[in-house]
């Protein structure tokens, strides 16, 4: 789960080292499933988006806007700060980052796009008394965001962290972040070479909407059952075009609610039909011999839907000593969910950082950034039929790895490239465009921010 990134973030000792590569086909990589219907894909040239931003760059997320064809890149650093760049050709070159307002020592980015083409941006912050998250708007794509908005709790000393945002279809902003009335509740597990997870903690996932593009902020929603202390965090949401609101949690099982002792967590699904008012029961995904344990620092959850409305949440379980990638899907709006389809090929305890996008009916996309090489991070990158199964082995986007103690962040950025539909002719094949962190070029390098587009 993420923290603030020059606070308890472990981060190798910056240098100077950039990585620019160039990968035109990549087969798939040895060992994994056989392919299915797909050819081998094409990998453009690979993008550094963060170069400009000093220091250390990771934690990545990604939102496009289809409409303007645009691609639009949040992610932590540029000295201790937020950045984001925008991209006009569907992730192939991108702007210099400009560098959000109030966001020194802020942490956990997340980006969403308006149908008006309005950017919201949101990250955590804190002062000396509140944590909370803030959301900043641009009405020029991306040059600027000069709407501020603090959403700060009515709770004094809180507890909060990781914030996701997304925008319904008539223009509501949604934001779930993890939040409990006192941080004086919460205790940290802190892994070399990566971030913090929790050892106590009042943990609950809440929501708060806008209906006035970000100036105003509703009171919290209770997402997670159980509040106070539900064990809820790291919250993923989905808004479906009849407006129907989706969230993927992570849930931990609590031993003690005065204490606030946790065992292991498993994913959860809950959905609202009445803009975030109540919520329905949550279903767990997957058995329950298969959980997260409380050492896992990533952030671990994500939630999608292809253009029919087919549901597809992604996770990894570390049971036994070892750490596996699932993907589940629904075809009947979250009521129940598929058989689990292993993702992760590799048999080991590597970090697997697992996410997905939904793309045309059926059809689903599945990427990974993980360190099961010897050689260090990667991303990786396969395509999942509802119909047919797998489609390819799992495809490495990333030609260079990076160094394992450098954390890459919690995150990565995966969408379907905003490409317009023709207006005569078959369609174009599906492109993915993917971003992550990575500290390529030596043991000394920094992490920084790359994306590539992949043609299936």
């Amino acid at each position: 789960m993420a923290r603030k990134l020059g606070s308890v973030r472990t981060w190798a000792l910056a240098a100077a080292g950039t990585c620019s590569v160039i990968l035109i086909t990549v087969p798939a990589t040895a060992g994994t499933v056989a392919a299915g219907s797909m050819g081998r894909p094409h990998i453009s040239p690979i993008t550094e988006f963060s170069k400009g931003c000093p220091g250390q760059n990771a934690e990545v997320e990604q939102a496009v806007d289809p409409a303007r064809g645009l691609v639009y890149e949040e992610w932590m650093g540029c000295d201790n700060q937020i950045g984001v760049a925008t991209s006009s050709d569907g992730g192939l070159h991108f702007s210099a980052p400009v560098v959000l307002a109030d966001s020194f020592g802020a942490w956990d980015p997340s980006i969403a796009v308006a149908p008006s083409g309005t950017v919201y941006a949101a990250f955590m912050n804190a002062t000396s008394h509140h944590t909370f998250p803030v959301v900043e708007a641009s009405f020029n794509h991306g040059r600027t965001f000069p709407r501020v908005a603090k959403v700060v709790s009515k709770q004094r000393n809180n507890w909060g962290d990781r914030d996701f945002i997304a925008v319904g279809p008539q223009g509501t902003l949604y934001l779930t972040w993890d939040y409990g009335p006192s941080v004086k509740d919460v205790t940290y597990i802190c892994s070399k070479g990566g971030s913090c997870s929790f050892a106590t903690g009042d943990l609950n996932i809440v929501m708060q909407k806008s209906t006035d593009g970000g100036r105003h902020w509703g009171p919290i929603t209770h997402v997670s059952p159980g509040f106070p202390a539900s064990g809820g965090d790291s919250a993923p949401l989905l808004v479906e075009p009849d407006g129907k609101i989706y969230v993927e949690y992570q849930g931990y099982h609590m031993t003690s609610r005065t204490k606030f002792t946790m065992t292991t967590a498993h994913s959860f699904v809950t959905s609202s039909a009445n803009g975030g008012r109540t919520w329905s029961a949550p279903v767990r995904i997957g058995p329950s011999r298969l959980s997260m344990n409380r050492s896992e620092w990533w952030i671990d959850g994500d939630i999608s839907a292809d253009s029919a409305g087919n549901l597809y949440a992604t996770w990894d379980t570390q049971v036994g000593g070892h750490d596996i990638g699932w993907l589940a899907y629904s075809t009947d709006h979250g009521k129940r969910w598929s058989a689990l389809r292993r993702v992760t090929p590799d048999t080991d305890n590597a970090t697997h950082i697992v996410q997905v996008a939904g793309g045309s009916r059926g059809v689903a996309y599945v990427g990974w950034l993980a360190d099961n090489s010897p050689r260090g991070y990667a991303l990786y990158l396969r395509p999942f039929s509802i119909r047919k199964g797998w489609l390819s082995g799992p495809v490495r986007v990333s030609q260079t790895f990076g160094n394992s103690a450098v954390w890459p962040g919690d995150t990565f950025g995966i969408s379907l490239e905003p490409t317009p539909s023709p207006t005569s002719g078959p369609p174009p094949p599906p492109m993915v465009v993917v971003s992550w962190g990575s500290g390529v070029g030596g043991k000394h390098a920094d992490s920084q921010d790359r994306a590539a587009v992949v043609t299936f």
